[in-house]
């Protein structure tokens, strides 16, 4: 008889050891968690993110853990709320085309949580978030989602659930009822938050933290679940589709994956939405190489993804929402010459030179295009100047992701440029070099100590201040 799915897939969480782990597996793992820790701590300096900090200190009674980017420790549900919300907002955490949407801000901070307050090894955290991170993207992957579901919170409950059961040493059984409880509890979440620019979906990895812990106490507590709710839950509500097969694709005899999908991931090096990323490649690459300045473009024509046709919005009405904006995150791209938090910003989004530009980018979507293929183009870009010349590029695969990947020196780069201003030059390099020796770690404290605020550090280079964006105001 052929093991059920779910079975393979608990097996495979269960047998997840870091002795048994490749070193590529093992440097993927600790290049996500510093990628996903300076996400955290750059958002925790957003204004709602830090008063939802402040309330989840306050709300919690025994205070364990702490709130990535702030002076104050909380209970591990509401810090992965508080952490995870944080390290989404600002758009720069790392994904996974192959599935799963961005496993890793859905699986890291409730895990983190959980590990600090268990105080586990730096191994036994890596153990948990390479097995995590594998649930979230193979029940993604296996998902057709509808067309106006939004895939964070969705898998990412399960998939954290999962990791949170291995971390706490649950057999298969417990984890197979841990994925099935979690499941039950995914959010369903669209897209209109994204292109209104309501902070509301900011909050989608949160929840989703929250309830993975939430479902292994479930399990203690006697709860049970549906016997298959991905297939009853993806396969019927949020999706069209699940194909199981396609769940346990690739796993080996031992269920053991011939390459783990932490290894298969993508760093953000443009502060939006992964959509953007192919047209935004090909428009730096033309600024670098054809020394572009912005007052001799006439317009500008990006065809990519069939998706890009719901993001051509030229005038979005609030930060979130220039994050799911092509034109203005071409516009800011032309005239400002970056793409980085910055770009989003309320002074770029506000400034008349992007504003005009934005409303000459020309959005079209191409079905024949796909983030999964990379032998053919993912984005064309042409750039037509005010002398009629005509200036045009081709993305295949983004800069960042595993097929086409960036430097360590260049991670580590977009690291500091996150985290420094939160808790310091000093602090960040500190972080950078436990990160490296996480597998080394006897007590996951030893990082989690230097991921507080930073109100004993001297702020005379101007660290520590709040992102004003005025995110939660949409028509600001």
């Amino acid at each position: 008889m052929t093991p059920h799915y779910l079975d393979r897939l608990a097996r495979l969480v269960h047998a997840t050891h870091t002795k048994d782990l490749g070193e590529s597996t093992r440097a993927a793992a600790r290049a996500v968690t510093l990628d996903t820790i300076g996400a955290m701590l750059a958002g925790s300096r957003l204004d709602e993110n830090a008063r939802l900090a402040r309330l989840a200190a306050g709300r919690s009674g025994p205070k364990t853990v702490t709130l990535i980017g702030h002076d104050a420790l909380a209970e591990p549900m509401f810090a992965a709320l508080a952490n995870a919300t944080a390290g989404v907002s600002l758009e720069v955490d790392e994904g996974n085309r192959w599935g799963g949407g961005h496993p890793a801000i859905h699986v890291l901070p409730a895990t983190l949580a959980v590990a600090e307050e268990m105080r586990t090894s730096g191994a036994a955290l890596i153990e948990a978030l390479v097995a995590g991170y594998e649930v979230t993207s193979r029940l993604g992957g296996a998902t057709r989602a509808r067309p106006n579901v939004h895939s964070h919170g969705t898998w990412g409950t399960a998939g954290a659930a999962a990791a949170i059961a291995r971390l706490r040493g649950a057999d298969p059984s417990a984890i197979r009822a841990v994925i099935n409880l979690a499941t039950s509890m995914s959010p369903a979440n669209s897209w209109a938050p994204c292109f209104e620019g309501a902070t509301i979906r900011n909050l989608y990895p949160g929840r989703a933290g929250l309830q993975a812990i939430l479902a292994v106490h479930l399990l203690h507590c006697g709860y049970s679940g549906v016997d298959d709710a991905p297939s009853d839950l993806y396969g019927t509500i949020l999706g069209e589709d699940f194909d199981v097969a396609a769940a346990v694709d690739g796993l080996d005899a031992d269920d053991r994956p011939t390459v783990f999908r932490i290894e298969r991931n993508y760093f953000k090096f443009h502060a939006c939405c992964l959509y953007n990323h192919p047209a935004l490649d090909a428009v730096h690459a033309l600024v670098r190489t054809e020394k572009i300045a912005a007052d001799a473009v006439e317009r500008i024509s990006v065809t990519s993804l069939p998706f890009v046709e719901q993001m051509a919005e030229p005038a979005p009405p609030a930060m979130l929402a220039a994050k799911f904006s092509v034109p203005h995150a071409v516009a800011a791209a032309v005239v400002l010459g970056t793409t980085d938090v910055s770009a989003f910003l309320d002074d770029a989004r506000n400034d008349p030179r992007v504003r005009d530009l934005a409303t000459r980018v020309e959005v079209r979507g191409d079905p024949a295009m796909s983030m999964r293929e990379s032998n053919r183009p993912q984005a064309r870009v042409a750039i037509t100047l005010r002398d009629g010349r005509v200036l045009s590029r081709e993305t295949f695969v983004v800069h960042g992701d595993a097929a086409n990947p960036r430097s360590p020196s260049e991670l580590i780069s977009k690291f500091t440029s996150l985290a420094a201003p939160t808790v310091g030059d000093t602090r960040a390099t500190e972080i950078v070099d436990v990160v490296e020796h996480l597998h080394e770690l006897r007590d996951i404290r030893e990082l989690t100590s230097k991921l507080g605020g930073a109100s004993a550090i001297a702020r005379s280079d101007g660290s520590g201040q709040r992102i004003r964006s005025r995110a939660s105001t949409p028509g600001s």
